[in-house]
């Protein structure tokens, strides 16, 4: 018994040592691994799947890859064919995907007499973008308690349509699984009883609803430290911190210019047939806030035109804030590339915006970001097109729901094929964990070189 106990120490003791030599870029898409596949097991099991037998491992994977990635993207119809147990395992990979492991752990830590670690405190600031390392407990708090309340208040308001269409069990659960799947820019949906894989299409004229799952989404995607400088500063715009006024700026447009485009693209055509202006333009408001990362639909994606479909494929690459519950390459790496547009033609060596100078390097990153995101979405989308024979521009749709960690789908996910199916979850998997989180765990061991080569101009456009 003593030589058990000591064998147990001992290889605790290499965990915690290795835990604590390891870069936290190395740890974070690890820790994502393990919940996936964690979930993948628990998803395979007889009493996760309704009817006989379980699902098969390929079919788990990918609902779990895209439940912790929080995207969205569905083989099957999440209440036809999960039961309450496999929608519950759903929830939570949602739920703990959306905050983020090292938030959940932190927060226990500080709940015992245990000390955390720099090392701890590091891994948690990688994982919410935050800008320093101190106060990491306090803001671990923060996002804990900010998380249940608008969850909670979002699962309450919800509840005014839920339960008078389904009754207060079933319309109490669907209120608070709907609430943690907007809130964590999911897109799950348990509206399949109605009609599978219909998302919110048969209450896409419920302005009450809308407004509701809107707001969830947004205040999702702005990020926890927005939020928090915004509480700081009492909504005093010239008070917040660079960050937060690029995120609220972008926001805003993004939201802004992909509804204004959205209706002028679907008035008079087929998708809009029969509905009034005022459904119309809450419908476009709807999906140009869904798009970016949270996935719901109030209307048929399929009978919308070939521009919008193209338009919500670039917002879906944008995606949310850093920091967030969203993915996509981020509102701040769009804006760096937009400002670094207009400095080219004011002649200026810096990025600047609202008065400050953006930090050396900052236009590199974003760029990275950027070509990555484009690379892998277009290729992907032309293996997926040769593969599936289905045209570019829906293959590419489908990328970028992934990538973006969106869950938008034209259709085609529920009947692609293994590799197309194994390369989908890769692309759920990356844009969450981050490009290039990815890029600096194969990277992190390498030094700086301080040494520079001679220099010779390239002539650019």
């Amino acid at each position: 018994m003593e030589n058990m106990k000591t064998k147990i120490k001992e290889i605790h003791e290499k965990i915690l040592f290795k835990i604590r030599h390891t870069s936290s870029v190395k740890i974070i898409p690890t820790v994502f691994l393990i919940i996936i596949l964690v979930g993948t097991i628990l998803l395979m099991l007889p009493i996760a799947q309704k009817g006989e037998g379980g699902a098969s491992f390929t079919d788990s994977l990918f609902t779990a890859t895209s439940a912790t990635c929080v995207t969205g993207l569905i083989r099957f119809d999440t209440y036809t064919h999960w039961t309450t147990f496999g929608q519950l395992v759903i929830l939570s990979m949602i739920q703990i995907g959306g905050l983020g492991f090292m938030t959940i752990v932190m927060w226990i830590m500080s709940l015992t007499t245990y000390k955390i670690g720099l090392n701890s405190r590091f891994l948690l600031q990688n994982s919410i973008s935050a800008p320093q390392v101190g106060g990491m407990v306090r803001m671990t708090r923060f996002i804990l308690w900010g998380t249940l309340l608008v969850e909670g208040l979002g699962a309450i308001l919800l509840s005014g349509v839920f339960v008078p269409r389904y009754g207060w069990g079933k319309g109490i659960y669907f209120s608070v699984f709907h609430a943690i799947s907007a809130f964590c820019n999911a897109g799950f949906d348990l509206m399949g009883g109605e009609e599978p894989f219909s998302s919110l299409t048969l209450m896409g004229n419920n302005w009450y609803l809308n407004f509701i799952i809107m707001a969830l989404i947004i205040v999702g995607g702005l990020g926890f430290m927005v939020w928090k400088d915004m509480l700081e500063c009492k909504f005093h715009f010239k008070k917040f911190r660079l960050h937060t006024k690029i995120v609220v700026v972008t926001t805003i447009f993004l939201i802004t210019f992909g509804a204004v485009v959205i209706f002028l693209m679907e008035y008079g055509e087929e998708g809009t047939a029969g509905k009034e202006i005022p459904e119309q333009i809450l419908n476009a408001l709807f999906q140009s806030v869904t798009v970016r990362t949270a996935g719901f639909n109030t209307i048929d994606l399929t009978q919308m035109t070939e521009a919008s479909r193209f338009l919500m494929s670039i917002l879906m690459l944008i995606g949310g804030s850093p920091g967030s519950t969203a993915g996509g390459i981020k509102t701040t790496t769009f804006a760096v590339l937009c400002i670094s547009i207009i400095s080219v033609f004011r002649r200026k060596k810096t990025e600047e915006a609202f008065g400050r100078r953006m930090e050396e390097g900052v236009m590199r990153t974003a760029a990275c970001v950027f070509m990555i995101y484009l690379f892998l979405a277009g290729g992907s989308a032309m293996v997926i097109s040769k593969l599936e024979a289905v045209p570019m521009m829906t293959a590419f749709f489908e990328t970028t729901s992934a990538m973006g960690t969106v869950g938008l789908t034209l259709g085609i996910t529920p009947e692609v094929g293994m590799v197309s199916k194994l390369l989908l979850t890769v692309l759920m998997f990356v844009g969450r964990v981050g490009s290039i989180t990815i890029l600096m765990s194969f990277s992190s061991e390498r030094k700086m070189v301080a040494s520079k080569l001679p220099l010779e101009k390239v002539q650019i456009g």
